[in-house]
């Protein structure tokens, strides 16, 4: 029994991102994090893992940016991890990652599960997720708040989806895509244990050809970025007696900006 996930390094969300004069989105000094979302899936991906008896993988494509995500993934538990880079292609582009994503998991060949965070902060995204489960031609599961049963030696199983007007519990087959929901767990601390083997850790890196796959194409391309332009604000305060007069005052300043 097998499960893997897919981690990837991402800017702090609190960090000022912006365009330099080369036209490199950068944001500076800042240390990156493990991408927010991708913590619940490697806490899931270790419980799976130990549920079923078996092992965890975690895997990041791209390049050795990514390297700090996948040991503070091992310094939380997984068992192994791997980094899938190919010179010079953008992997920003939702297909060549999913392809690269795709030959890793069939050169693994005996993945039960795959799981994944909600979405990738940094591209604002959870389209590769869906391509990837295409690719395969496994069941995708998304928005996975809780995994009900899961029978490893049967290939079953059982979730609990979050929908817009409330839940939703399906029953599948197994291999299968997921992606799980915040609150499906409590990621745990890496321990100081943890830390240290994951700091001496060599992640292997995998190419194309090592995948024994044709270098995939994007479909996409970045002209350049460009720096949002900048907005003269101003600030005008309210008066008056009491809260209503200043309301109705609010109101008659919106009415006059056309906002109402």
């Amino acid at each position: 029994m097998h499960v893997v996930t897919f981690t990837r390094s991402t800017p702090d969300t609190a960090a000022k991102v912006w365009v330099n004069d080369d036209g490199e989105v950068t944001w500076g000094d800042v240390a990156t994090v493990v991408n927010p979302w991708d913590e619940y899936a490697l806490e899931e991906t270790i419980v799976q893992a130990k549920n079923g008896s078996g092992e965890s993988t975690v895997v990041a494509i791209g390049s050795e940016l990514h390297n700090d995500a996948l040991k503070h993934s091992l310094a939380m538990g997984v068992s192994s991890a791997l980094r899938i880079e190919e010179t010079g292609l953008d992997t920003s582009d939702s297909l060549v990652w999913s392809a690269l994503a795709a030959g890793a998991i069939r050169k693994l060949n005996d993945v039960d599960l795959i799981i994944f965070g909600k979405e990738s902060v940094d591209v604002g995204t959870d389209q590769h997720t869906y391509q990837l489960a295409r690719r395969l031609g496994w069941t995708m599961l998304s928005y996975v708040s809780r995994i009900i049963e899961a029978d490893y030696a049967a290939g079953t199983i059982k979730v609990e989806k979050m929908l817009e007007g409330g839940k939703q519990i399906i029953s599948a087959r197994l291999p299968a895509v997921m992606s799980v929901m915040k609150g499906i767990n409590e990621p745990r601390y890496p321990n100081f244990l943890g830390i240290r083997k994951a700091a001496k850790a060599q992640i292997p890196v995998w190419s194309a050809a090592d995948l024994g796959i044709d270098r995939p194409t994007a479909a996409t391309s970045a002209l350049r970025y460009l720096n949002p332009p900048a907005r003269d604000i101003s600030t005008e305060m309210i008066d008056g007696a009491d809260n209503e007069a200043k309301a109705a005052a609010l109101v008659e300043r919106l009415f006059e900006e056309k906002v109402l």
